[in-house]
């Protein structure tokens, strides 16, 4: 979502009119979906708040709903069924937000990571019908919309832009030894910059960078993490200002001038006119250098992007496009074969009005979490023929499918089980599976 506090974004007068005007237009026109029942999804919705079970180990059970001709209960679906829904209320939460997910590889056991405004929810989905609820780190400071965590060498790195949070470190193997419902506490805290917006973390070099601080000026600030709960601060970059996500590799595409240059992929944008991916070469953390900047038409806030597998198309994502525009959910495809000369390759648009907020890839599947439109499966395999298809989705949003700010956050999609994990802002953790 949209940074908050120093560099939330200042809308002018002409764009506040257009974002109200939009807004009684929701509220007169509403885009019904199959002439949802609000009534009917709050009857759904405390069915399965009630199913909270003994205090001491939280364990939530559902029973697997499958996707039926359009949908899942009350949930319009396409080839995904839903294996479990945790409300909000489960979490003692009142938000939801970004989330990520773990995997222990000499059990096998799977967690989620869930954001909330209050902390992070610690989950174990090995059982996607019977949810442990292991505990929650809660927030380093005070209550925050914006959370966000990565994980690194079983470690957890969380930020927030909850005032002076800093980086709170977690030693996941906790989990694993857990019996009882508990509160944790953080292994480590690096407090060098306050809050933050984002962090993004390259596994194979152990450098994480914070992103959105009040440090260099929004840029991303560099931390060397591989020695975990003594993270080290390296350095950052500055010179473009804000960047507000990115995706940092190690880098195997087509232009041999940067094979195995740690690169970093930034969205940015300063809230204004400026709406850009920004390509660093951060190798030698105290000297940055950029290769190349490209920005594109009816930009509105460069939100988030991802890299595919073989480092050719970077997928960018833009938040308030269909807001100023009225387009549909729109993808920004950039080709980088050369890194110094990224050119536009094809612009994707949805079927939908909904912004797109994250967005992901895994083999030739691109994993969008498109807010009131919900989770969104596309096929990116003949992208160089400039084709994507969506194959599936699950929408944890019945009412509508409006440019607004409700739905779904995030989607984590990497877990071995092939179980994603869906983040709603209002109605907390949904797990599906594809067919």
């Amino acid at each position: 979502m949209i940074k908050s506090i120093k560099f939330r974004y200042i809308f002018s007068k002409i764009e506040i009119n257009l974002i109200i005007n939009y807004i009684l237009l929701f509220t007169f026109i509403q885009c019904s979906k199959n002439e949802f029942s609000v009534d009917n999804f709050k009857e759904v919705e405390t069915v399965q708040e009630e199913n909270q079970n003994n205090p001491e180990k939280k364990v939530f059970n559902f029973d697997k709903i499958e996707c039926i001709a359009g949908f899942a209960n009350e949930f319009p679906c396409k080839d995904y069924d839903l294996l479990s829904w945790i409300p909000l209320s489960f979490f003692g939460s009142e938000l939801a937000n970004d989330n990520w997910g773990w995997t222990d590889y000499n059990s096998n056991r799977e967690f989620v990571l869930q954001g909330l405004n209050d902390g992070l929810a610690f989950l174990d989905i090995t059982d996607p019908q019977n949810v442990i609820f292991i505990g929650k780190l809660l927030s380093a400071t005070d209550p925050s919309d914006w959370r966000d965590v990565k994980i690194y060498n079983n470690y957890a790195f969380v930020v927030s832009e909850a005032s002076n949070h800093g980086l709170q470190v977690f030693n996941l193997n906790r989990l694993l030894d857990s019996s009882d419902f508990k509160i944790f506490n953080e292994d480590y805290t690096a407090n060098d910059f306050g809050n933050a917006h984002n962090i993004a973390i390259n596994t194979s070099t152990g450098f994480a960078y914070i992103l959105g601080s009040a440090l260099y000026e929004g840029g991303p600030v560099f931390y060397d993490i591989r020695i975990p709960e003594q993270p080290i601060l390296k350095g950052g970059f500055s010179d473009t200002s804000y960047i507000h996500d990115a995706q940092i590799i190690t880098y195997e595409g087509e232009d041999k001038n940067y094979l195995g240059r740690e690169i970093l992929f930034g969205s940015n944008s300063d809230g204004g006119e400026t709406n850009q991916l920004i390509i660093l070469d951060v190798t030698e953390k105290t000297n940055p250098q950029i290769i190349s900047t490209i920005s594109y038409s009816y930009g509105g806030y460069t939100h988030q992007g991802w890299i595919d597998e073989n480092h050719r198309f970077f997928y960018l994502g833009d938040e308030l496009d269909e807001l100023r525009y009225g387009n549909k959910t729109r993808i920004i495809i950039f080709d980088l074969k050369d890194l110094k000369n990224p050119k536009i390759h094809f612009v994707y648009e949805g079927k939908t009005d909904a912004i797109d907020h994250n967005l992901y890839i895994k083999s030739n599947k691109l994993y969008l979490s498109n807010y009131t439109a919900g989770f969104r499966e596309l096929n990116i395999e003949n992208i160089e023929n400039e084709e994507i298809i969506e194959e599936a989705f699950f929408d944890t949003y019945p009412e509508n499918d409006d440019a607004s700010f409700d739905g779904v956050w995030n989607s984590y999609p990497f877990f071995e089980s092939g179980v994603i994990a869906v983040s709603d802002i209002s109605r907390g953790l949904f797990l599906i599976k594809r067919k």
